[in-house]
């Protein structure tokens, strides 16, 4: 039986601004339709999202290699070593390796770090300002730059880089954003490539020293996996978290709710709600059989994490903010083998930063209606004006 066929431009402003009815008529369809924009058949449901996200017959590396145009070259040189775009033994090595560097321990101590620069960040807050520019930027940034030992007056640089390099995930992409994307790629490898190598001879109490120190079963990461870890962990480790930032302010200023009770619950919610990321895909490695429907080798399958975050069988009333929620773990980080390596870092910050910001800011207010900007398939504002 054929699946649903569903028609939605991803950068209709429409869309753009609320994918929530979107996601609602596609799960009216059933837990799997085809996105004709896409070309490619997506899950709408809680259910069938997790259980794929967990479903080791799929995976992140393509079947086949993939034609990679002579001008992304660069760029795609650097995913080649990307833990996010690798399946087992590689995955498995690489990630452990990390593990043994990006440490609970390690991310923990850092608590007082992010609590003293959430309030120096509030400090210089001006009387009318974007809460992006002023906080939800420069916070998780400075931070995964302190973590890493980069230096922070590099902030602005790797914001620029990191923010080119993930236009080439974004639907509707065109040739000058992919230049845009291959000169960031490139200069921030040159920077990488010359700061290991220092590293090398000057170690320090760092998670690129940690990362150069780490060895598994006699083996260390190679210079070229050590840049794309360090790349990865700079791009993913603020991206989203600045999404976080913005979307969870912006529902807290229009509904009027504040982080109190426990925090750890409150963040989780807000990630529910309205995730940073809302689609990841996922290649069939044999034919599988999910809900009536029959994947061959080498299909892909969108899994919709913002529909998946808002599936009525899953959570009661899931449009409806509820710190004290209960239920299934929400899917804003994924889950499975591929689960965010940066999610332990990314609630911290969120559980620190947010309630302090509204305990010394308890009259924040928008001055503006926020706006998303269009990069699906991450869901974030484009600017977030406030008075303090």
């Amino acid at each position: 039986m054929a699946l649903p066929l569903l028609h939605q431009p991803p950068t209709d402003p429409g869309f753009v601004q609320n994918p929530y009815p979107f996601y609602d008529r596609a799960r009216s369809a059933g837990p799997l339709f085809h996105w004709a924009d896409y070309a490619m058949v997506c899950t709408s449901t809680h259910e069938a999202t997790n259980a794929i996200l967990r479903d080791r017959r799929f995976g992140r590396e393509p079947v086949d290699a993939l034609p990679i145009p002579d001008h992304l070259k660069p760029f795609y040189d650097v995913e080649a070593h990307s833990m996010l775009e690798l399946e087992p033994p590689r995955h498995t090595r690489l990630r452990g390796l990390v593990l043994r560097a990006f440490t609970n321990r390690r991310i923990k101590a850092l608590a007082p770090e992010i609590t003293q620069l959430t309030h120096d960040l509030i400090d210089r807050f001006p009387a009318d300002h974007d809460l992006l520019d002023t906080f939800a930027r420069p916070l998780p940034v400075t931070i995964i730059a302190r973590l890493l030992g980069v230096p922070e007056d590099m902030a602005p640089s790797l914001l620029r880089w990191s923010n080119a390099m993930v236009m080439m995930y974004q639907a509707g992409r065109t040739r000058a954003d992919e230049d845009v994307a291959v000169r960031a790629t490139e200069e921030f490898v040159a920077f990488m490539r010359d700061y290991v190598e220092r590293k090398r001879s000057l170690p320090k109490d760092d998670l690129i020293t940690a990362l150069i120190a780490a060895e598994e079963d006699g083996e260390k990461l190679s210079t070229d996996e050590l840049i794309t870890t360090c790349i990865l962990l700079l791009n993913a480790g603020h991206e989203a978290t600045v999404h976080s930032i913005g979307n969870g302010a912006k529902l807290c200023m229009e509904q009027g709710h504040r982080p109190e009770g426990d925090p750890a619950k409150f963040i989780e919610e807000l990630l529910r709600i309205d995730p940073p990321l809302h689609m990841f895909t996922r290649t069939a490695y044999e034919t599988v059989e999910v809900h009536g429907h029959t994947f061959h080798r080498g299909d892909q399958v969108a899994l919709l994490l913002g529909a998946a975050n808002r599936d009525p069988e899953t959570y009661a009333a899931p449009e409806t903010f509820d710190p004290t929620r209960g239920g299934p773990a929400q899917l804003a980080f994924g889950a499975g083998l591929h689960f965010c390596v940066g999610a332990p870092l990314a609630r911290l910050e969120l559980q620190i930063a947010l309630p302090i910001l509204f305990e010394r800011c308890p009259n924040l207010a928008l001055t503006a209606s926020p706006r998303y900007g269009d990069i699906y398939h991450f869901h974030g504002l484009d600017a977030l004006r406030v008075a303090t």
